[in-house]
């Protein structure tokens, strides 16, 4: 079993749950490509991840999801600084997050190997 199931799995349950989504299944092949085609454009270009702080993939990799950020920052604080009790605690965690890997333990394994690999090559 591979360690990036997860993954697939929580991304066909976001297709599955799609309105536009056959319940009955698709009536051909090129009508399934068709629609998985405008799945992976909406999911990059349109579908906010909550994992990423509520940005599109396609802004996150284009760099434009840090002023975004710190706009909702800014819009977050101005709101609570207007109506303070309507605020019970503190506003949402708009700092942009690290590197997102599919998995981080192996990640580290493999860099560990390679930083070996290479100090022994440089040894000899």
């Amino acid at each position: 079993m591979s360690d990036d199931n997860a993954y697939a799995e929580a991304l066909f349950r976001t297709a599955k749950y799609r309105p536009e989504f056959p319940a009955k299944g698709f009536a051909a092949i090129d009508v399934a490509r068709r629609w998985g085609s405008d799945f992976v454009r909406w999911y990059n270009t349109e579908h906010r991840h909550s994992g990423i702080r509520y940005v599109t993939p396609e802004q996150r990799h284009a760099g434009d999801d840090q002023a975004i950020l710190a706009s909702r920052h800014t819009l977050y604080q101005a709101a609570r600084a207007n109506n303070p009790k309507r605020w019970s605690r503190k506003t949402r965690n708009w700092s942009p997050i690290g590197a997102v890997t599919l998995n981080p333990e192996r990640d580290k394994v493999v860099s560990a190997a390679t930083a070996s690999a290479e100090s022994m090559r440089l040894a000899t």
